[in-house]
């Protein structure tokens, strides 16, 4: 039931990151604050397709 997803920096668009996430517990989209090393700070990663 878990499917593997792709985070992507909301500011430039750059995909850094590879997770997890339960479909059946999480059926929208995930937004976490993470480090961005193009932006050289936090910002928000949303899950792309």
């Amino acid at each position: 039931m878990r499917v593997n997803i792709t985070l992507a920096c909301t500011e430039c668009n750059e995909r850094n990151y590879i997770s997890t996430k339960n479909k059946r517990n999480n059926t929208d989209r995930l937004e976490l604050k993470k480090y961005c090393p193009r932006e050289k700070r936090v910002t928000l990663h949303r899950e792309t397709k």
